[in-house]
Parts: structure tokens; sequence; C-alpha cells
């Protein structure tokens, strides 16, 4: 016996054949867009009854007879399509009767605000642009459990904008660190990630094998390494940004695969170090928040002074009652 969701993809493939056989490219290759969702409701005055094409995932779909809300989102935004039987084709009218919650679509109309001040495109023309045959979960359901939101991360995003958002500010975070060393006159190398040997870091590698040369390689633990031989072929200022990998323990906080970056400058001494990770910080954090006051965990947290200073013996005397590493 068929499940629910076997039904509903079944149901799907129907609709997507009926497409075809009304002569409806469902998976065309060119789309048209003149503004994003998010443009056209931050700037109503400019777009009020002017036409304007939009594109994005439908989201919600309600008919209430003669009169279809449909909620269209895009990476950026949402706008509301507002469907009237009395402004499209009786066969476009019967055609939408083969869209779902989940499709993709193209919508062309004029902007306008409905009687409740919804801003809205209110449609002369849609179509589908890429035809869903599973459908989304609704709002959460199926997205409770956190490891089948860690594996299909393309749901999570998709029913959860905060998290597209979160992947957003790490690509921001990234940017602003490669901007501030490439200013402090870095350069990055692209080291590589498959080794003979790794080092650099005590962790358990991940084993490869490279079947041309019949040997066994390691995939990178650490940048260290090769960084500090780019050193020694005459580069002063070297940095790397990207994966690595630790065959270890896996939490929401630590992942076997991981980002990371790792700085080596010839000729400086730790406390010049120590700057450049102030400034370094105070930069990013400025570029991305506007400021470098913060609330982590209950506690205030202000970056724009001077930042406190102090060698493990002190703090192992402090914390350890006196006890004298040395």
């Amino acid at each position: 016996m068929a499940t629910m969701l076997e039904r509903i993809r079944e149901e799907r493939i129907a609709k997507l054949k009926k497409l075809k056989e009304l002569g409806k490219e469902p998976y065309p290759a060119r789309v048209e867009r003149t503004n994003e969702n998010k443009e056209i409701v931050e700037n109503f005055e400019k777009f009020e009854n002017k036409k304007v094409t939009v594109v994005g995932r439908v989201m919600s779909w309600r008919d209430i007879g003669k009169i279809i809300f449909a909620n269209l989102a895009d990476e950026n935004g949402n706008i509301q399509l507002y469907i009237k039987k009395d402004n499209v084709s009786d066969e476009l009218w019967k055609e939408l009767k083969l869209f779902d919650i989940g499709d993709f679509v193209q919508a062309s109309g004029n902007v306008v605000k409905t009687k409740t001040g919804e801003i809205s495109v209110e449609v002369l023309e849609i179509k589908i642009i890429s035809k869903a045959i599973r459908p989304l979960p609704e709002k959460w359901q199926g997205l409770k459990d956190e490891d089948i939101r860690f594996r299909r991360r393309y749901l999570d995003m998709t029913m959860n904008s905060e998290i597209r958002e979160r992947f957003k500010r790490r690509s921001e975070f990234w940017q602003a660190t490669r901007d501030f060393l490439n200013e402090k006159g870095f350069v990055e190398i692209n080291i590589p990630v498959l080794e003979h040997v790794t080092g650099g870091a005590d962790a358990k590698p991940f084993v490869t094998h490279y079947d041309d040369l019949g040997e066994d390689f390691y995939l990178r633990i650490s940048h260290e390494l090769p960084l500090k031989r780019l050193l020694g072929g005459g580069f002063e200022k070297v940095y790397d940004i990207g994966t690595r990998f630790r065959n270890e323990g896996c939490s929401d906080e630590h992942l076997p695969e991981h980002v990371a970056m790792e700085f080596y400058w010839a000729y400086a001494d730790y406390k010049e170090g120590m700057k450049l990770t102030e400034d370094m910080f105070r930069y990013i954090l400025k570029r991305m928040y506007g400021t470098l006051k913060f609330k982590v965990r209950g506690f205030d947290v202000d970056l724009e002074g001077d930042w406190e200073v102090a060698t493990y013996e002190d703090l192992l005397k402090k914390e350890y009652n006196g006890v004298d590493i040395y």
C-alpha cells in the first residue's frame, strides 16, 4: 500500500505529464526576472502600478474561488502573488490546478496593494519554471530531528530563512578575513589537501588511496607545514582559508570536516601577531555587525579598548592556588 508521500509524488508526476501534454515546458532553460521580491516590497512607491516579473518558490497557495493568493519566496525575501480569474486567460486559469506548493514559478503583473494592505503582484502571466515532485515539509514537520536537519540542509534552509542567513554571514566573515589580510600584504596560497605525511596538529587523519600512484595519502589535518615551507621559499606573509579534516568525534560544535584559516608572518614576533589578531577581530566584527559591543551568553563584551593580556603561568597560578608550572 502506497504511503502518503508516494501518493503525493504520483499525483505530482501526473501533473508534470499533463503540463507536457499542454505543450508547457516545466523545466525551461531560460528564466526572466526584472526585480527581486525584497526590492519591490521595500520600494513600493517606486513600483506601484508598474509591471514587474518575479521568480521564486511557492511557499503557500490559497484558492478562494475566483482569486488565488500565493506567497512567493526568492533568496532575499517574499512577496504575495494575487491572481484574479478575470485577469488571466481561461486556459491559464485551468492550468493553475497543476501548480503546487514547492514549485518554482515566474510571474508577471502589476505591483499593487490588496484591501488588507499587502504589497502584491497582481498576476497577468505565470508559469512553472521547475516542477516540484516531492512536497515541502509543513513548517517544521519532519525537521525537528537535528540529524535530519544537518543531513538535509537544503530543506532546513527552505523552511527557515535564518539558516540561510547564517550561511551568508559565514561567507561574509571569510570575505572580511580575506580583505583584512590582503590589505596587510598577506598572500593567499591554496595549499595541498592530500599529503604524504600529516603534521601541524595532533589528530587522527582520514586515509585515502591514490590509484594512479598506488599509494595511500592523508587528508590534511592542518594548514601549517606547507605554509611554513612557503616562508622557506621566500614568501613573508602567507595564509590559507580552506577545509581540513580530523577523524575524530562529531558534534554540532566540532565537525570532522571544517573550514579554518592559518597565517604565517616572517620577521614578526608573537607580540606583533597578537596585535594583528586583535586588529583582525575588530575589523571583521565592525564590518559585519557595525559595533564592537556584544552580549554573549549573559556577558557584556566590549572589544573597543585594550585587551587583557595574561601568560599561562599567571593564569595557572591564579586558577590552581598558586601552582608554579616552573
